[in-house]
Protein backbone atom coordinates (compact mmCIF):
# COMPACT_ATOMS: atom_id res chain seq x y z
CA UNK A 1 0.00 0.00 0.00
CA UNK A 2 1.46 3.60 -0.82
CA UNK A 3 1.87 6.87 1.03
CA UNK A 4 -1.21 8.27 -0.88
CA UNK A 5 -3.17 5.04 0.36
CA UNK A 6 -2.55 4.76 3.62
CA UNK A 7 -2.95 8.83 3.93
CA UNK A 8 -6.56 8.54 2.49
CA UNK A 9 -9.87 9.44 4.18
CA UNK A 10 -11.83 6.52 3.33
CA UNK A 11 -10.63 3.16 5.19
CA UNK A 12 -8.29 1.62 5.08
CA UNK A 13 -6.29 4.92 5.14
CA UNK A 14 -5.58 6.58 8.34
CA UNK A 15 -6.13 10.32 7.04
CA UNK A 16 -9.59 10.89 8.90
CA UNK A 17 -8.05 9.51 12.23
CA UNK A 18 -4.98 11.90 11.58
CA UNK A 19 -7.54 14.62 10.97
CA UNK A 20 -9.81 14.17 13.99
CA UNK A 21 -6.43 13.60 16.16
CA UNK A 22 -5.75 17.67 14.77
CA UNK A 23 -8.99 18.90 15.74
CA UNK A 24 -9.18 17.44 18.64
CA UNK A 25 -5.08 19.34 19.21
CA UNK A 26 -6.41 22.23 18.26
CA UNK A 27 -9.66 22.02 20.36
CA UNK A 28 -7.29 21.88 23.19
CA UNK A 29 -4.53 24.45 21.96
CA UNK A 30 -7.61 26.98 21.51
CA UNK A 31 -8.88 26.32 24.80
CA UNK A 32 -5.47 26.30 26.96
CA UNK A 33 -4.48 29.64 25.19
CA UNK A 34 -7.72 31.31 25.95
CA UNK A 35 -7.50 29.89 29.77
CA UNK A 36 -4.25 31.35 29.97
CA UNK A 37 -4.79 34.44 28.74
CA UNK A 38 -7.05 34.58 31.52
CA UNK A 39 -4.72 33.89 34.01
CA UNK A 40 -2.27 35.55 32.78
CA UNK A 41 -4.16 39.03 32.37
CA UNK A 42 -5.03 38.36 36.03
CA UNK A 43 -1.54 37.26 36.67
CA UNK A 44 -0.17 40.07 35.10
CA UNK A 45 -1.83 42.87 37.13
CA UNK A 46 -1.89 41.51 40.63
CA UNK A 47 1.86 41.39 40.07
CA UNK A 48 1.70 45.09 39.44
CA UNK A 49 -1.17 46.13 41.52
CA UNK A 50 -1.61 43.80 44.08
CA UNK A 51 -0.17 43.84 47.54
CA UNK A 52 2.44 42.11 49.03
CA UNK A 53 0.77 38.75 49.49
CA UNK A 54 -0.50 38.38 45.72
CA UNK A 55 2.70 39.34 44.07
CA UNK A 56 4.34 36.69 46.19
CA UNK A 57 1.68 33.65 45.24
CA UNK A 58 1.89 35.00 41.69
CA UNK A 59 5.98 34.83 41.51
CA UNK A 60 5.64 31.31 42.83
CA UNK A 61 3.13 30.23 40.20
CA UNK A 62 5.63 31.58 37.55
CA UNK A 63 8.56 30.37 38.93
CA UNK A 64 7.26 26.65 40.07
CA UNK A 65 5.12 26.47 36.38
CA UNK A 66 8.34 27.87 34.27
CA UNK A 67 11.04 25.87 36.07
CA UNK A 68 9.56 22.38 36.21
CA UNK A 69 9.34 20.67 32.66
CA UNK A 70 5.70 20.75 31.27
CA UNK A 71 5.22 16.91 30.83
CA UNK A 72 5.89 16.45 34.15
CA UNK A 73 3.02 19.08 35.20
CA UNK A 74 1.12 17.39 33.11
CA UNK A 75 1.59 14.71 35.10
CA UNK A 76 1.18 15.48 38.12
CA UNK A 77 -1.65 17.81 37.06
CA UNK A 78 -3.11 14.80 35.03
CA UNK A 79 -3.40 11.92 37.12
CA UNK A 80 -2.02 14.08 40.87
CA UNK A 81 -4.48 16.32 40.90
CA UNK A 82 -7.51 14.50 39.82
CA UNK A 83 -6.49 11.35 41.68
CA UNK A 84 -6.86 14.26 45.22
CA UNK A 85 -10.42 16.03 44.00
CA UNK A 86 -11.32 11.83 44.07
CA UNK A 87 -10.31 11.38 47.37
CA UNK A 88 -11.60 14.04 48.81
CA UNK A 89 -14.91 13.46 46.95
CA UNK A 90 -14.94 9.47 48.68
CA UNK A 91 -13.86 11.19 52.10
CA UNK A 92 -17.19 13.23 51.79
CA UNK A 93 -19.36 10.39 50.82
CA UNK A 94 -19.71 10.98 47.17
CA UNK A 95 -18.82 9.01 43.96
CA UNK A 96 -15.51 9.22 41.90
CA UNK A 97 -15.36 11.49 38.74
CA UNK A 98 -14.07 11.20 35.50
CA UNK A 99 -12.52 14.51 34.09
CA UNK A 100 -13.11 13.98 30.45
CA UNK A 101 -9.71 14.17 28.06
CA UNK A 102 -10.49 17.83 26.68
CA UNK A 103 -11.32 19.34 29.90
CA UNK A 104 -8.10 18.11 31.60
CA UNK A 105 -5.98 18.58 28.58
CA UNK A 106 -7.07 22.17 28.41
CA UNK A 107 -7.30 22.80 32.04
CA UNK A 108 -3.19 21.50 32.27
CA UNK A 109 -2.24 23.44 29.49
CA UNK A 110 -3.91 26.51 30.57
CA UNK A 111 -2.49 26.67 33.93
CA UNK A 112 1.30 26.36 31.75
CA UNK A 113 0.17 28.67 29.49
CA UNK A 114 -1.13 31.53 31.77
CA UNK A 115 2.57 31.28 34.06
CA UNK A 116 4.10 32.38 30.49
CA UNK A 117 1.51 34.57 29.65
CA UNK A 118 1.78 36.85 33.17
CA UNK A 119 5.01 37.59 32.51
CA UNK A 120 4.38 38.39 28.45
CA UNK A 121 1.41 40.86 29.48
CA UNK A 122 3.12 42.36 32.79
CA UNK A 123 5.79 43.48 30.48
CA UNK A 124 3.75 44.78 27.96
CA UNK A 125 1.70 46.57 30.59
CA UNK A 126 4.76 48.23 32.01
CA UNK A 127 5.78 49.65 28.52
CA UNK A 128 2.56 51.74 27.90
CA UNK A 129 3.98 54.91 28.02
CA UNK A 130 3.06 56.24 31.23
CA UNK A 131 2.32 59.78 29.79
CA UNK A 132 -0.97 58.56 27.55
CA UNK A 133 -1.78 56.96 31.10
CA UNK A 134 -1.21 60.68 32.97
CA UNK A 135 -3.16 62.21 30.08
CA UNK A 136 -6.26 59.86 30.50
CA UNK A 137 -6.54 60.21 34.46
CA UNK A 138 -5.83 64.41 33.87
CA UNK A 139 -9.08 64.31 31.95
CA UNK A 140 -10.94 62.61 34.39
CA UNK A 141 -11.30 59.08 32.58
CA UNK A 142 -13.13 56.71 34.63
CA UNK A 143 -10.49 53.28 35.12
CA UNK A 144 -12.44 50.97 33.08
CA UNK A 145 -12.85 53.36 30.07
CA UNK A 146 -9.07 53.85 30.35
CA UNK A 147 -8.12 50.23 30.21
CA UNK A 148 -10.25 49.94 27.31
CA UNK A 149 -9.19 53.08 25.67
CA UNK A 150 -6.13 53.47 26.52
CA UNK A 151 -4.01 50.77 28.01
CA UNK A 152 -5.57 47.61 26.36
CA UNK A 153 -5.44 49.22 22.67
CA UNK A 154 -1.27 50.19 23.61
CA UNK A 155 -0.53 46.97 25.15
CA UNK A 156 -1.70 45.06 22.63
CA UNK A 157 0.69 45.22 19.57
CA UNK A 158 3.61 45.17 22.37
CA UNK A 159 2.33 41.84 24.05
CA UNK A 160 1.68 39.74 20.46
CA UNK A 161 5.07 38.84 19.75
CA UNK A 162 5.05 36.62 22.99
CA UNK A 163 1.63 35.81 22.56
CA UNK A 164 2.07 34.27 19.54
CA UNK A 165 5.27 32.32 20.71
CA UNK A 166 2.75 30.98 23.38
CA UNK A 167 0.00 29.98 20.41
CA UNK A 168 2.54 27.55 19.05
CA UNK A 169 3.68 26.47 22.54
CA UNK A 170 0.33 25.58 23.08
CA UNK A 171 0.05 23.81 19.65
CA UNK A 172 3.11 21.55 20.30
CA UNK A 173 2.15 21.13 24.07
CA UNK A 174 -0.98 19.17 22.90
CA UNK A 175 1.44 16.35 22.02
CA UNK A 176 2.91 16.11 25.39
CA UNK A 177 -0.97 15.04 25.83
CA UNK A 178 -0.17 11.70 23.78
CA UNK A 179 1.93 9.92 27.43
CA UNK A 180 -1.81 9.90 28.91
CA UNK A 181 -3.74 8.09 26.10
CA UNK A 182 -5.76 11.15 25.01
CA UNK A 183 -6.37 10.88 21.14
CA UNK A 184 -4.47 14.19 19.88
CA UNK A 185 -2.72 14.90 16.26
CA UNK A 186 0.71 12.61 17.75
CA UNK A 187 -1.16 10.33 19.69
CA UNK A 188 -3.40 9.56 16.20
CA UNK A 189 -0.08 9.24 14.61
CA UNK A 190 1.03 6.33 16.93
CA UNK A 191 -1.32 4.44 16.15
CA UNK A 192 -1.40 4.77 12.27
CA UNK A 193 2.32 4.18 12.76
CA UNK A 194 2.17 1.08 14.57
CA UNK A 195 -0.69 -0.38 13.32
CA UNK A 196 0.84 0.10 9.26
CA UNK A 197 4.20 -0.12 10.56
CA UNK A 198 4.66 2.80 8.11
CA UNK A 199 6.05 5.14 10.39
CA UNK A 200 8.33 7.73 7.94
CA UNK A 201 4.74 8.33 6.28
CA UNK A 202 2.51 8.70 9.30
CA UNK A 203 5.39 11.08 11.03
CA UNK A 204 6.67 12.70 8.24
CA UNK A 205 2.83 13.90 7.38
CA UNK A 206 2.21 14.86 10.91
CA UNK A 207 5.29 17.00 10.83
CA UNK A 208 3.93 18.74 7.70
CA UNK A 209 0.63 19.48 9.60
CA UNK A 210 2.57 20.88 12.09
CA UNK A 211 4.26 22.99 9.97
CA UNK A 212 1.10 24.03 7.65
CA UNK A 213 -0.06 24.62 11.42
CA UNK A 214 2.45 27.37 12.25
CA UNK A 215 2.51 28.74 8.99
CA UNK A 216 -1.22 29.69 8.58
CA UNK A 217 -0.35 30.92 12.44
CA UNK A 218 1.78 32.90 11.95
CA UNK A 219 0.61 35.02 8.88
CA UNK A 220 -2.67 35.36 11.38
CA UNK A 221 -0.60 36.72 14.08
CA UNK A 222 1.55 38.93 11.71
CA UNK A 223 -2.08 40.10 10.78
CA UNK A 224 -3.37 41.09 14.10
CA UNK A 225 -0.47 42.74 15.12
CA UNK A 226 -0.13 45.39 12.53
CA UNK A 227 -3.97 45.98 13.08
CA UNK A 228 -2.93 46.43 16.43
CA UNK A 229 0.23 48.44 16.11
CA UNK A 230 -2.23 50.93 13.18
CA UNK A 231 -1.16 54.24 13.92
CA UNK A 232 2.10 53.77 15.51
CA UNK A 233 5.22 55.98 13.69
CA UNK A 234 7.14 53.42 11.67
CA UNK A 235 11.20 53.32 12.11
CA UNK A 236 12.90 55.45 10.16
CA UNK A 237 14.17 52.72 8.65
CA UNK A 238 11.85 50.40 7.74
Amino acid sequence: MGPLDLLALSPPGWGATLLAGLWNSLLIAVGAFSLGLVLGGLGAWGKIHGGPVTRDLLAMYTTIVRAVPELILILILYFGVTDLVNQVLIAFGHERIQISGVAAGITVLGVVQGAYATEVLRGALLAVPPGQVEAARAMGMPPLLMARRIIFPAMLGLAMPGLSNLWLIATKDTALLAVVGFGELTFATRQAAASTKAFFTFFIAAGVIYLILTLLSGWVFARIEAWARRGEPRNAGG
